[in-house]
């Protein structure tokens, strides 16, 4: 007998699947491993920045009140009494009229308040004249101006990028609390796969969809364990199934979801006593994408069809690692565009259309079936067709899914 299958929406089907994804600790690694990891804790200010008065530009450190009055007909005398670079501190304090050379990044002398640039001065020989007055602190990089002490920076949860690196130099941070990170398997099922250096035979296929997901998990600066590829018996299957899934987080499987006579995944569910969140989505590609949790552990069966195994990877897979991972932005980043192309057909389920956006017009990257392969190499984003009775013309406008995006949006919003 044929299992029955009923499609839910793909918002509905990524928060059922969101919804067992259980918080895997934190973990201190060095600043320098720290790149690409989720922040476990926030970062807050243990001084402020800057952490002194200090210099913005190559000039001269001055007290704005000896330079009232100043102009091009009547330039103000001032005698240099030092020079000092970036991280040196003059040891002397200024009196009227007295000026103290300085370079950029230094810290502002005792009794300055403002900062001449050299352009804005002509020397003379025991020092320089300027033809303008100053305000207070003008041309000063105040202390805290930046970050003020104790202040929270960077929420955790968020993705750390070169810049949360420059913050946790800063501060200080030479190591960090981060997420710690799911342990992945993958797995390929199908008699009719070969490895990628054997030779094509008749009926045969090469597995590319085992390292395409490699690839979508080292994108998101993850790891996995290969389970190589699983014939297409059932109790063979089944033991293979049954080690990767005690061994994992999560275990996705390509191929073996559909209703064929040897797509064996529903049958290896039953046998686990897995809860299986969903087992059809209006979605095309990927409508029989199937996803199980047995034991706490997330069992993701993706498509054979390598593009929809590439989009059911990135519609459930990636934001079910994030919240695991303790992320803030679980979603793949979305904007608006218009289309390149007609689609006059209607379809009933959502449809994700690998494409090509360039900022403005967004178009199919070439031929779009849910086997093709050609068009996931030449995309950078997904075009999403709400399904319904009509098609869609060139020029309307519709979502687009931005892929490779560093970072991703805290909002589902499709």
């Amino acid at each position: 007998m044929v299992e029955k299958r009923n499609p839910i929406p793909v918002s509905g089907a990524i928060q059922r699947v969101l919804k067992h994804a259980l918080p895997l600790g934190a973990e201190k690694v060095e600043l320098e491993e720290s790149y690409g990891r989720i922040l476990a804790e926030p970062i807050v200010a243990r001084n402020d920045v800057p952490p002194f008065n200090r210099s913005p530009y190559d000039g001269y450190a001055i007290r704005s009140q000896d330079s009232e009055g100043a102009s091009g007909d009547n330039r103000i005398d001032f005698t240099v009494i030092d020079h000092i670079g970036a991280g040196e501190v003059s040891a002397k304090k200024l009196k009227a009229q007295e000026a103290i050379r300085l370079m950029t990044g230094a810290q502002l002398p005792e009794g300055a308040d403002a900062v001449v640039m050299f352009e804005q001065t002509i020397e003379t020989k025991d020092g320089i004249t300027i033809r303008k007055p100053f305000e207070t602190w003008e041309n000063v990089s105040m202390q805290g101006e930046d970050v003020q002490k104790n202040e929270v920076v960077i929420d955790s949860g968020n993705l750390i990028n070169p810049g949360t690196i420059a913050l946790l130099a800063t501060f200080g941070y030479s190591q960090v609390s981060v997420a710690k990170q799911p342990v992945i398997g993958i797995l390929s099922t199908g008699t009719e796969l070969l490895a990628v250096s054997d030779k094509l035979v008749p009926g045969k296929i090469r597995n590319s969809n085992g390292p395409m997901i490699v690839a979508q998990l080292k994108r998101m600066g993850l790891r996995c364990k290969m389970y190589g590829m699983s014939i297409d018996k059932l109790d063979e299957s089944y033991e293979v199934v049954k080690k990767a899934a005690a061994e994992t987080d999560c275990l996705i499987t390509t191929g073996g979801v559909s209703v064929g006579d040897f797509d064996f995944l529903p049958a290896i569910y039953e046998r686990l006593n897995a809860e299986v969140l969903f087992n059809k989505v209006a979605m095309r590609p990927g409508s029989v994408t199937t996803v199980a949790v047995a034991n706490g552990r997330y069992l993701f069966g993706l498509s054979g069809n390598p593009s929809a195994c590439f989009t059911g990877f990135e519609l459930f897979v990636r934001p079910a690692l994030l919240k695991m991972m303790g992320a803030g932005k679980l979603y793949l980043p979305q904007t608006q565009a218009k289309l390149g192309e007609d689609f006059s057909k209607a379809n009933p389920f959502t449809r994700f259309i690998r494409a090509s956006y360039d900022g403005e017009t967004v178009t199919p990257a070439g031929f779009n079936k849910s086997n093709a392969v050609s068009s996931i190499a030449r995309g950078n984003a997904l075009i999403v067709l709400p399904g319904g009775t009509r098609g869609f013309q060139s020029s309307d406008v519709v979502d687009v899914l931005l892929l490779g995006v560093e970072e991703g949006s805290d909002k589902w919003q499709l």
